[in-house]
């Protein structure tokens, strides 16, 4: 039974990069690898697509391929297409995690090489005047720091590992179906460090950590809102191998004031005013982030009216400049009236308002 073509097989152009190849092989091998897949014939689609990117990924078998086709390769191993030399181990840690077993005969340990602690996240409540304001707080932490004793190696008297000479990693060969494959796993002795030591450290007991309760103290910069995250770098988990450590991100929670709604840097608030302030106009003592000022209502404020403080609102946490205030009326109706407000409230329904704009609407309808 004739072959397909390489280039259809991965489903690229003849003209293709190498970039393009090694993407579509990545998709097929996700797609069709045995120890997940479970279309129909999935084991030979992948060692399909195996063998047109063992070709075509090199630049020398690709020439060969393109001059002579699946004659070039007629005489190379199993099924026509000898795998032993290839290193596929780079696409199968981006498709799998690290830890996947299989390189196909290349590349090299990376148990011992140094790796990042792990990240801490905390949630932090916040009073609405600490997060406009800025605020230091301290926070308690347990963390896993690199022990004093050893250095973080976890012993004494460092040696080579004689299981896996250093490299961190053993591998086996077996020969399958597809070809001759490499097993790598991390080594036992070891744990994948390269190295082994003859004493134990005894304050860390070979881990290379220690707990530890810590008190951080935490400068919160003004502006500060629900869902914004602070990094604090350094201050998470110790690192491996010597490794940095990792990072604390704390993310807040304000809690909201009883007069202010904050609108990402804006301010609002609702000033109530009589119906004879809002007639006659007045002015107002409003309350700001910053103490109070007076504030000038002209006649015939209806509720509603909005009214610009420029300036007033709230720092941005950025430092980009400040938001503005923004101071919106609400006109307050009376519900309990003395005669005498009576007689006056009687006296002003006979005002004439039927030519006001608000009125002329609703009397086209009626």
């Amino acid at each position: 039974m004739s072959k397909r073509d390489y280039y259809e097989i991965l489903g690229v152009d003849k003209s293709a990069s190498q970039d393009e190849i090694k993407s579509s092989f990545r998709k097929l091998a996700k797609k069709y690898h045995p120890d997940v897949s479970k279309e129909d014939n999935a084991a030979e689609k992948f060692k399909e697509a195996q063998e047109a990117y063992a070709v075509l990924s090199d630049e020398q078998k690709r020439k060969q391929y393109d001059q002579f086709g699946h004659s070039a390769f007629d005489n190379n191993g199993a099924g026509g297409f000898d795998f032993s030399g290839m290193d596929f181990s780079d696409i199968f840690s981006d498709i799998f995690g690290s830890g996947f077993g299989f390189n196909f005969g290349g590349g090299s340990g990376s148990s011992n090489r140094p790796k990042k602690g792990m990240d801490i996240a905390i949630k932090m409540n916040l009073t609405f005047e600490e997060a406009i304001n800025g605020v230091k707080k301290t926070i308690q932490v347990n963390v896993n720091e690199r022990c004093s004793e050893c250095s973080g190696k976890g012993g004494h008297g460092e040696k080579n590992c004689p299981t896996c000479h250093g490299s961190g990693q053993v591998t086996s060969e077996q020969r399958t179906l597809f070809g001759a494959f490499m097993t790598r796993t991390t080594c036992p002795t070891c744990s994948g460090k390269g190295v082994t030591y003859s004493d134990t450290c005894k304050k860390c007991h070979g881990s290379g950590k220690v707990n530890k309760n810590k008190e951080i103290e935490i400068k919160i910069p003004a502006g500060i809102d629900t869902g914004n995250q602070l990094r604090v770098s350094g201050k998470g988990e110790a690192g491996s191998n010597g490794g940095p450590n990792g990072d604390i991100y704390i993310e807040f929670y304000v809690q909201k004031h009883p007069l202010f709604i904050r609108d990402e840097n804006d301010i609002y608030v609702e000033l109530p005013i009589t119906v004879s302030e809002a007639a006659l106009g007045c002015k107002k003592d409003v309350p700001t982030l910053n103490g109070s000022i007076k504030l000038t209502i002209p006649s015939g404020s209806m509720t509603n009216d909005k009214h610009r403080l420029k300036g007033k609102g709230i720092q941005d946490v950025d430092g980009y400049g400040r938001g503005d205030m923004y101071v919106i009326i609400k006109v307050i109706t009376p519900t309990k009236l003395t005669k005498e407000q009576k007689k006056l409230f009687e006296q002003l329904a006979n005002t004439d308002l039927e030519d006001a704009d608000e009125f002329k609407k609703i009397k086209k309808y009626l």
